[in-house]
């Protein structure tokens, strides 16, 4: 039995459980543009890596929208089940899904058009740039709708625990994406089309895997055809806009980069960004996948007004996250050689050192943006607007194009490469500045070093935290709740039925729950003095169960059994069950 760290290593292991499908998701638009890096570059040649540079930004934007859909009914939804108002869920589903699909038809058209019409010339003065551009637009139209809503449908289902499927989906798609490669652009031969066509196939696959989960009756969330409250749709824009703001801004950024690089070293600049974007798109995947499910994991902890669980996130992020990322840099920079040569394989082209520069150098930014998008992805969860602006605008545009403007002219590509670390000390240093300047004085720990506020949750005197491991266990922890109980004034009752309660579910769990199978098992449980009413949260990592479901069975062979879970029911002021992130949660009220 623990009592101080059950919860941090339960969260520990959830976050590190949930990561790789997180990481996987991400990687589906990294790897699709890896390949089409791949391809393009070995297959067609450098024209189309240059129409592959210029729709960078396009994809940041819509990457942006998807973004603010994303992370905004993902933080809902995740608000909603820490109170557990599942149906409050279901209209955030069902409107979020309503959005995206109007705004993906939207951008197809506007694609389409454009392309057709010669609308690109904006981003391509050059004829025969603009051409291939046009066609490469024209093949990522076909594959808008999947990717936008094959996004929103992998947050929805990891709340669910659903990572097998997303994974499955994920491999799917990137198989499709290469067969297609090879099909459309090495024997049909239809370059920059086929490159792009090649990857709308592949976010079908993505997207239809996905889909046919909700069409069973087995899911959490449901489409309703008309949400009962249509105001939520502006509660995920009011969320999720201001995380998406750094990616908008990242839009603009990257014009303002093309633009440098085509002034002060030409095309064969933006082949070189091209190509390193899109392998480091691969390695950005693994802090993406963390802000995910730190997202949700913060979203819950907030609906739940979890202090402790909340700066947790935090600590796994700054104590295991950002060193894991360390490592993953300086494999990065020492396979900057072998990484280039998938591209470029003459070191006498200018292309292939600074490719091979890229490689060395922006691996030394991405530690620092670990901080920075958590730090956003907190301030979005708890209403931190003004940060979340600044950080936004900083990492976005400001900082990237000052350092950009004042070091490309002297050091070429060099410049932007060493931008991005530059770029990535100031925002660090600005988030310890804002709780600085909220605190007025130097952060002493992680709760200080969030802000988060004194009357969020309840403190470390108001509440226990204790795992337990084995059935001789629940008796001392059932006793220990009737101390703390007495403790902050609760009557006998009340206190010797919280003891007693704790110890049936508790109980029950260890007993039936553990056995299940050949896995080892903690039930985690919190006892929470609060507006004084006694709050046992009980969590652990077994098969879905619901003791709603047992509380009127009755037995013929055995007419006691269930009847423990009965009792808990009708002495108890309130309880709550759901399966949140592939735990049992059960939260009972006295």
């Amino acid at each position: 039995m623990k009592k101080k760290n059950s919860d941090l290593q339960l969260i520990s292991y959830l976050y590190f459980r949930l990561l790789p499908a997180q990481i996987l998701l991400v990687l589906v638009a990294a790897v699709n543009s890896t390949i089409s890096g791949l391809f393009g570059s070995n297959f067609v040649g450098a024209a189309v890596m240059s129409a592959l540079g210029l729709y960078g930004p396009i994809n940041k934007f819509l990457t942006a929208v998807n973004t603010v859909f994303v992370g905004g009914s993902q933080i809902i939804c995740g608000k909603y089940m820490g109170k557990n108002e599942i149906e409050k869920t279901q209209d955030v589903f069902s409107l979020d899904l309503l959005a995206v699909t109007g705004i993906s038809v939207l951008t197809i058209t506007v694609f389409i058009v454009s392309a057709l019409t010669g609308l690109t010339r904006v981003l391509a003065p050059d004829p025969v740039m603009r051409e291939t551009l046009n066609k490469y637009i024209l093949g990522q139209a076909i594959g808008i709708l999947p990717m936008m809503l094959g996004q929103q449908l992998s947050a929805f289902l990891a709340f669910e625990n659903q990572s097998k499927r997303t994974m499955t989906a994920s491999l799917a798609c990137i198989v499709v994406n290469i067969a297609a490669n090879f099909l459309f652009v090495v024997v049909l031969k239809m370059n920059a089309f086929g490159l792009a066509l090649a990857s709308s196939l592949g976010m079908w696959a993505f997207f239809g895997i996905q889909f046919s989960y909700y069409l069973s009756k087995k899911s959490i969330f449901k489409w309703n055809h008309i949400p009962t409250d249509r105001s939520d749709i502006q509660n995920i824009l009011k969320t999720g806009y201001p995380g998406a703001l750094s990616t908008g801004y990242q839009t603009i950024r990257g014009l303002i980069l093309n633009v440098l690089i085509v002034q002060y070293v030409g095309s064969v600049g933006l082949s070189s960004f091209a190509a390193s974007d899109s392998v480091m798109a691969l390695f950005w995947a693994i802090p993406s996948g963390m802000l995910t499910v730190s997202r949700m994991l913060m979203s819950i902890a907030i609906g739940e007004e979890d202090r402790k669980s909340l700066a947790d996130v935090m600590r796994i992020v700054m104590y295991k996250c950002i060193p894991l990322m360390y490592c993953i840099c300086a494999l990065i920079i020492v396979c900057a050689v072998p990484i280039t040569r998938l591209f470029y394989r003459d070191p006498a082209d200018p292309v292939y050192g600074m490719t091979v520069m890229a490689f060395r150098l922006i691996p030394l930014c991405m530690p620092l943006s670990i901080i920075f998008m958590h730090a956003v992805c907190y301030g979005q969860a708890s209403g931190k607007q003004i940060l979340v602006h600044v950080l936004s605008l900083l990492d976005g545009v400001l900082c990237m194009a000052v350092f950009s403007a004042l070091l490309v002219p002297v050091i070429q590509m060099n410049g932007i490469y060493i931008a991005f670390t530059l770029n990535g000390i100031v925002c660090a240093l600005t988030i310890l500045l804002y709780s600085c300047i909220q605190l007025k004085k130097f952060p002493k720990n992680m709760e200080e070093y969030m802000v988060i506020p004194d009357d969020f949750g309840v403190g470390e005197d108001d509440r226990i935290d204790i795992s337990v491991r084995e059935m001789s266990e629940v008796m001392s922890v059932s006793q220990q709740v009737i101390d703390f109980c007495k403790a902050h004034g609760i009557d006998d009752r009340r206190s010797y039925f919280s003891g007693l309660f704790l110890e049936e579910m508790a109980g029950n769990v260890v007993d039936h729950g553990f056995s299940k199978d050949n896995k080892t098992h903690s039930v985690d449980i919190r006892v929470v003095h609060k507006d004084d009413d006694v709050i046992l949260r009980i969590k652990d990592d077994c098969v879905p169960f619901d003791p709603s479901e047992r509380r009127d069975l009755i037995d013929s062979k055995d007419r006691m059994k269930n009847k423990g879970i009965s009792m808990v029911y009708k002495g108890a002021k309130d309880i709550l069950y759901q399966n949140m992130l592939g735990l049992n949660v059960l939260t009972i009220r006295i």
